[in-house]
């Protein structure tokens, strides 16, 4: 199990998303879903995030630890957040800069990319894609994370993955986007680089919440 405790945040996401959390929750608000009890970050858990095992742990899915072992490598995504709807499971990606949004490829070994490119295999084939495409090597971030929300909601769980991304990070050197438009134009040119059409399986489930920075300074 993986539970890896954080910094307080100085600068971007890691920032801006403790503090949305601790402070101002109805920024990260999905309507569909109604209220979101945040379960990570949290202060009183050294801002912890999860990952493998421990983030089933934590969700209350621990039976669910041999299903994901099959599924996916140890190493797998590490949630920046996550929280319960009611029954609803809610994970969480968040990027305050374009640039964490382009991610380098897979550094699994060998075996390990073997089940990965076999689970995205799996799930491409579900959701209509062809030809194909290797998730494993371009926005592998956001494809893995995908692959997470299609796993859990195979196992009957009423998943859902909300991307956080902030508008207005000025941090020097590194200006993140200010107008919602352009995170909206990374996500539909990520979606059309690992072959999604705009409506698929898992279209439902992936939310978006894209809030300014001044509310959380």
């Amino acid at each position: 199990a993986m539970r890896v405790p954080q910094p307080e945040g100085t600068r971007g996401s890691l920032k801006w998303l403790q503090r949305a959390v601790a402070r101002r929750p109805d920024l990260l608000g999905v309507p569909a879903l109604g209220p979101v009890t945040w379960l990570s970050p949290l202060r009183s858990d050294d801002y912890a995030e999860y990952r493998d095992a421990a983030f089933l742990d934590l969700l209350g899915l621990g039976a669910l630890h041999p299903a994901l072992a099959d599924f996916w490598p140890r190493g797998g995504p590490q949630w920046d957040a996550l929280g319960r709807a009611g029954p609803a499971v809610v994970l969480v990606e968040a990027k305050a800069h374009l640039r964490e949004f382009m991610t380098t490829p897979s550094q699994a070994a060998p075996p390990s990319l073997r089940k990965i490119r076999a689970a995205f295999s799996a799930i491409q084939a579900d959701l209509g894609i062809d030809p194909p495409s290797d998730w494993s090597r371009i926005f592998y971030q956001y494809a893995n994370r995908l692959a997470h929300l299609w796993w859990l909601r195979r196992q009957g769980v009423e998943a859902h993955l909300l991307f956080v991304s902030f508008l207005g990070d000025d941090t020097p050197g590194i200006e993140g986007p200010v107008r919602h438009e352009t995170w909206e134009a990374a996500f539909a040119l990520a979606d059309h680089a690992l072959g999604l059409p705009a409506r698929h399986r898992l279209s439902a489930f992936v939310h978006h919440a894209m809030p300014g920075v001044d509310g959380l300074r």
